[in-house]
C-alpha cells in the first residue's frame, strides 16, 4: 500500500511539473511569436496576441498605453514594414496558484541593445494572451550618472507636471 501511495505521489508531481513546463513552453512560444510579429511588421498577429484591455508601457516615461492607444502609436511603424526587432536572450516565467495567470521577465536583444521586458499573461479560452507589458532600457550601473545628466533636462519638467496633476 505504501508503494502504491508513493507511486501515485511521484506521478502526481511529475504531471504537475510536466504541465508547468508545457505551459512555460506555450508562454515562451507566445512571446517569441509576438516579438516575431513586430519584426515582420505583422500588425494583426502582434495585436491579436494581446488581451482587449492590455497595457503596454514603453521606455519613455510618457508611454503608458491601453491597447487602442498603443495600436495608434504603432500603426505607422507597422505600415512602413519596420516595427521593432526583439529577440529573447533570457526569460523567467512564474505562475499563479490556479495556473491561469503568469508573469515573466526577459532580457532582449534589440536595436537599443539589451532591454528588459516584463509582463503578465492570462489564460483565455486555452490561449495565453499578453495583458500587461513593460519595456525598459538597461543602464550599466557605472553609466547611471551620465544617463541622468542626459535625462534630467527633459524629465525635470515632466516630474513637475506629474506632481501638479497628482
Amino acid at each position: 500500500m505504501k508503494k502504491i501511495i508513493l507511486i501515485v505521489l511521484i506521478l502526481s508531481k511529475t504531471v504537475i511539473v510536466f504541465g508547468q513546463d508545457n505551459a512555460k513552453e506555450k508562454i515562451s512560444n507566445t512571446l517569441d511569436a509576438w516579438h516575431k510579429a513586430a519584426a515582420e511588421a505583422n500588425f494583426i498577429s502582434y495585436f491579436d496576441a494581446m488581451t482587449e484591455d492590455a497595457i503596454f508601457i514603453g521606455t519613455d516615461a510618457t508611454e503608458n498605453w491601453n491597447k487602442t492607444a498603443f495600436k495608434a502609436f504603432a500603426k505607422p511603424y507597422f505600415d512602413k514594414g519596420k516595427a521593432w526587432n526583439f529577440t529573447a536572450l533570457e526569460r523567467h516565467i512564474y505562475f499563479s496558484n490556479d495556473k491561469k495567470t503568469a508573469w515573466f521577465d526577459e532580457l532582449l536583444n534589440t536595436q537599443m541593445k539589451i532591454c528588459r521586458g516584463s509582463g503578465v499573461l492570462v489564460l483565455l479560452k486555452g490561449q495565453w494572451k499578453i495583458k500587461h507589458y513593460v519595456l525598459s532600457m538597461t543602464i550599466p550601473n557605472d553609466n547611471t550618472d551620465a544617463v541622468i545628466k542626459i535625462k534630467a533636462p527633459i524629465e525635470d519638467s515632466l516630474i513637475t507636471t506629474l506632481k501638479e496633476n497628482k
